[in-house]
């Protein structure tokens, strides 16, 4: 039996071109958060699965994680996902750290789930988390991170919108409005969240198949109905509940005034799938016809450090997968090119005494943090512009016998055709003529 030369399912080999792809979409997911004064983390792959059995929905826990015993006879797994994990960091930190505390990471996570057009079983996550800040200051700025982030890339409010809601409003409506207990509650979550993915006849179903009274669900479908902010707040008005809005209002006054009122629109289906949201969820998603659909989800978790017996401190979080992230950019054609690399100088030779001399001034001149690639071999003039093109130089040096006898190196503009006669010491005027592309 011969071995097999694909990746494991679901996740990926990145040769050159793709690690180029990755690494762009890094930097600016870790600029966007540097400039917010977010600083980065990161923490073990594996977890104790009792981690996630605290705070994590079901589905997870007993589906999508690949967990095994170790070797001590612990019952562990590979992260599928970074909220836990940041969870206990933060509560061995938070109570002699300023706050807020600004965090982000960029971890590589793994769920066992069937490989789809943007969703795999292993990518990488960019995590932003804030914990200690004042009552829907949180919520704002974290969504104001997700708009730059995507603006960063290119992105408009043409091409994605930010899908919101509040669980602390839709729990009011189950709970106090309806009357439901917890158990139905969490069913309604679940027909809630599938409720845009199912027939109405198959909707009226599932909620059937609840129990709930007639008036419960004349309610719920009102609350299904809701297509604005203002259809939220009037229905609780309605209900003389307008005090459970309140927080909503202070929230919707911060949006109005900033841009994320071009990018923010209520949604009643947005819930979010885990258990431990308590807040404010969102969804980005794709305007794109072809690739309709959530891009990053996140939200604000109360209670999240209470499982490690420390005090609530409030956190707001989201995470955008690279992979949704790369079809969103790919689908609106914001992504450069990666097919070749991105060098400054091919420095060759002619000249098999210039061999020292060549690697002498590439080292000099990778000191001056210029991207130089050698050539190990003399290489002869017909073959060097076809390499420096695939090389993705912006300039060739050739150091010939002439060159050599007198010190010099011709550099040569690939996009110009302009030449430079310079001589090898000189290493700042390289530089110079380099940098001029």
């Amino acid at each position: 039996m011969s071995l097999s030369k694909r990746p494991y399912k679901g996740t990926r080999d990145f040769f050159p071109v793709q690690e180029r792809l990755r690494k762009y979409i890094f930097s600016h997911m870790s600029k966007t958060a540097e400039l917010f004064g977010y600083e980065p983390y990161d923490g073990p792959l594996l977890e104790e699965v009792e981690l996630y059995k605290a705070k994590s929905g079901e589905e997870l826990i007993n589906e999508q994680i690949y967990s095994f015993t170790d070797r001590g006879d612990r019952f562990v797994a590979i992260r599928p996902e970074m909220t836990p994990t940041l969870a206990r960091m933060i509560a061995q930190i938070h109570r002699e750290t300023p706050k807020p505390i600004r965090f982000y990471s960029i971890p590589n996570l793994m769920r066992y789930e069937k490989p789809q057009k943007g969703r795999l079983r292993e990518h990488w996550q960019f995590n932003v988390d804030i914990f200690g800040a004042p009552k829907r200051q949180g919520e704002f700025e974290i969504l104001q991170i997700a708009v730059a982030l995507m603006e960063e890339l290119g992105a408009t409010n043409k091409m994605f919108e930010i899908l919101i809601n509040d669980r602390t409003i839709v729990e009011t409506i189950f709970k106090k409005i309806m009357g439901l207990d917890d158990k139905k509650v969490h069913k309604l979550y679940k027909i809630v969240d599938k409720s845009k993915k199912v027939s109405p006849k198959d909707l009226k179903e599932m909620i059937d198949a609840t129990g709930i009274s007639e008036e419960a669900k004349e309610k719920l479908h009102k609350y299904l109905a809701f297509s604005s902010f203002e259809d939220v707040l009037s229905f609780f008005e309605d209900e003389g509940q307008a005090d459970c809005v309140k927080d909503l209002y202070d929230f919707l006054n911060l949006v109005n005034n900033s841009n994320l009122k071009n990018f923010l629109h209520y949604d009643p289906t947005i819930v979010r799938g885990l258990d431990y949201y308590t807040g404010i969820v969102f969804e980005i998603f794709d305007k794109h016809p072809e690739n309709r659909r959530a891009i990053c989800g996140g939200g604000s978790y109360a209670d999240l450090l209470t499982i490690f017996n420390e005090p609530s401190v409030p956190g707001v979080g989201f995470g955008l997968g690279d992979v949704t992230l790369t079809d969103f950019l790919k689908t609106h054609q914001l992504l450069p090119d990666f097919t070749k690399p991105c060098n400054d100088l091919l420095l060759t030779f002619q000249d098999e005494n210039a061999v020292s001399v060549c690697m002498n001034l590439a080292t000099e001149l990778r000191r001056k943090n210029m991207r130089v690639i050698t050539h190990l071999e003399s290489l002869k003039l017909k073959k060097i512009f076809p390499l420096a093109e695939k090389k993705g130089a912006g300039f060739v040096g050739m150091i010939g016998s002439k060159e050599l006898s007198t010190n010099r190196v011709q550099i040569k503009n690939m996009k110009t055709k302009k030449q430079y006669d310079i001589c090898i010491d000189e290493i700042d005027e390289i530089v110079k003529v380099i940098h001029e592309i």
